[in-house]
């Protein structure tokens, strides 16, 4: 290796400096997972007769059912509302955390590397 970085890196980047932005990245994303654990996501079904809510942990933190969605003659449709809603909450968590990931990366794919 020549003297003073990699062969091909842009500006000559050295090892020290790589390794200082790679620390720098990773205390970024680990303050952005903290942040995203403690945030909340909502989402609404059947007209928002049912809304549940999600940490960026993937726990149910709340569920609120309408009464008016409360029928006994059709439960199947209130379990189909529950589903919906913490399904579209969960992935309204997961669409924020990748965006905010690929906001820290760049939009580069670092698979496991953090």
């Amino acid at each position: 290796m020549a003297k003073g970085g990699f062969r091909g890196m842009p500006g000559g980047m050295n090892q020290a400096a790589m390794l200082k932005q790679a620390q720098k990245m990773q205390q970024e994303m680990l303050r952005m997972q903290e942040e995203m654990e403690n945030k909340t996501y909502t989402a609404a079904a059947g007209g928002g007769m049912v809304k549940a809510t999600v940490s960026g942990k993937h726990q149910l933190m709340g569920l609120e059912i309408n009464p008016e969605a409360v029928d006994p003659e059709d439960v199947e449709m209130l379990q189909d509302m529950v589903i919906a809603a913490v399904n579209e909450a969960m992935r309204t968590a997961d669409e924020d955390s990748a965006n905010n990931m690929s906001r820290l990366t760049g939009g580069l794919n670092l698979g496991g590397l953090f």
